[in-house]
């Protein structure tokens, strides 16, 4: 399968989009003003233990304290515990680990990487198991463990590669294999190995050096990071817009990735590049609620705050002759719509899917698997749990940044994010009553109503006899005025005087 690559890169900000076999598959954005931290390490300060969350809060010079969790603390496992095995282990395992006041105190100095971006109201999350990604490897400074990823599904490669780490691994520290080692010979892993351990070096320096809160490693930008974690064998071109770029990924590619056959291309077009592959319209359409399959059906997302919801229908597909092969056709094409959404829109945490009903078992099963194939091709780690009796299908996928939506969005000034909004004849009954509770308690004065354009036509020309009345039983005066930058569902009632 080919994969193309086009990096649009503005004043104050980058895109990335992914093109895989000619469908847009991933969409990565970076700004100026809101650049990722996951990845970086900090030198940060504990500014408070919290024992009834068995976590802290630590201050690392972001805009908010970053929360630091006790299983994601070196040396918070309780051996004890883990070696006795009368004791049953539940499944949150927060038992497992010696509370978080004898490892931390206010005041406190630590060494912490982000490993989630701050999110909406939630500060960033933190880590102490530092991990600094290379092209092939991932060095754990801190924790000695060796790793394959699990997406190197050949034994014979994986007992390799696991040989390969075990002889070149440094003292007290760890080492994973990243998909990409896959058949790589030992003299290029060694030479990323080699280039890890300089990075780490400068971090030592820097944490020896600075003192808290400071950054001591910054993580590469996101042209990099696309070059390190997303381009794989399987991509055939990249294109770039901007000039300078073009010249630092040329570099790159010939230092690190000479092994790769990628046509690198320098955009110098006057049509836009987003424009010039019919990108942007894309881009746009991450922002519908729903999404139409090729059929006919469609997959409508919601998202709220705790999770994302969505719904799997028919619409204007109605099938040939049976009706459960009809259901079974929209839910098949649906999984690989929704597995393409959310990466598109990089949806993370609990996903709930809800399914047409399917009366046959097989059906099922066929629906389910179908969907975990789809999302096993996704490089950010996800889980499915079974169909429900309702048809209702959880997943779960890692959240590292924020959605798309977030990044990119902010909630309609119109409803304040709630979705809907009033409607016209609702907002003018309300001002109707309004009226009604000043009039009677003030009598002999003038009211002045302030409101959006179609609100005051409804109110002329649908309750002037209900504004009359009001005036002739209170013995007040009614103006009504147009003010259009006052929204629909908004309105304003002043007293402006007597008579």
């Amino acid at each position: 399968m080919a994969k193309e690559i086009l990096i649009n890169s503005g004043l104050r900000e980058v895109r990335v989009a992914v093109i895989d076999n000619n469908n847009f598959s991933e969409f990565f954005i970076e700004r100026i003003n809101k650049k990722s931290a996951a990845g970086n390490i900090y030198k940060g300060k504990v500014v408070k233990v919290l024992p009834g969350m068995q976590s802290a809060f630590v201050e690392i010079g972001l805009q908010r304290a970053a929360f630091l969790n006790v299983a994601d603390i070196d040396g918070c496992i309780d051996h004890d515990i883990i070696d006795d095995k009368s004791i049953e282990i539940e499944n949150n395992e927060q038992n497992i680990y010696k509370p978080i006041e004898e490892h931390l105190r206010e005041g406190q100095e630590i060494i912490v990487q982000v490993a989630k971006d701050a999110i909406a109201t939630k500060g960033a999350r933190l880590t102490t198991h530092l991990t600094i990604p290379g092209r092939y490897l991932v060095l754990m400074p801190t924790y000695e463990h060796i790793g394959i990823s699990r997406k190197i599904e050949s034994e014979d490669e994986r007992d390799r590669l696991k040989n390969i780490l075990k002889e070149i691994r440094p003292k007290n520290m760890g080492l994973i294999a990243r998909t990409v080692s896959d058949s790589i010979d030992r003299k290029e892993l060694e030479e990323d190995l080699e280039y890890l351990l300089k990075v780490w070096a400068s971090v030592t320096k820097n944490i020896e050096e600075n003192t808290a809160p400071s950054l001591v490693y910054l993580d590469h930008n996101l042209i990099f990071k696309i070059l390190r974690d997303v381009v794989s064998y399987d991509t055939t071109r990249i294109i770039v817009d901007k000039y300078e770029d073009y010249m630092n990924m040329q570099s790159f590619l010939r230092d690190n990735l000479s092994n790769l056959n990628i046509l690198l291309e320098y955009y110098s077009e006057d049509q836009p590049l987003f424009e010039k592959y019919s990108i942007e319209s894309e881009v746009n359409k991450l922002f519908d609620k729903k999404v139409w399959l090729q059929s006919g059906g469609s997959i409508v997302i919601d998202r709220t705050e705790a999770l994302t919801v969505i719904d799997v229908n028919t619409s204007k597909y109605v099938g040939k002759e049976n009706f459960n092969d009809t259901i079974l056709q929209t839910n098949i094409e649906a999984t690989q719509e929704i597995a393409r959404q959310l990466k598109l829109r990089n949806i993370g945490g609990i996903i709930i899917v809800d399914f047409i009903d399917m009366e046959r078992m097989e059906d099922r099963e066929t629906v389910l698997s179908t969907l975990d194939n789809y999302l096993k091709k996704d490089r950010i780690k996800s889980s499915v749990v079974n169909l429900s009796p309702l048809g209702l299908v959880e997943i779960t996928r890692k959240r590292v940044r924020e959605s798309i939506s977030r990044m990119m969005g902010e909630s309609c000034p119109l409803c304040e994010g709630r979705g809907v909004v009033k409607s016209k004849i609702t907002v003018t009954y309300e001002i109707m009553r309004q009226l009604e509770k000043i009039s009677a308690n003030n009598k002999n004065i003038i009211i002045l109503v302030e409101a959006h354009n179609e609100i005051v036509s409804l109110l002329i020309n649908h309750e002037k006899e209900a504004i009359n009345y009001v005036e002739s039983t209170h013995n007040v005066a009614i103006k009504i005025e147009t003010n259009d930058s006052i929204l629909y569902d908004k309105y304003k009632i002043k007293i402006m005087g007597s008579i």
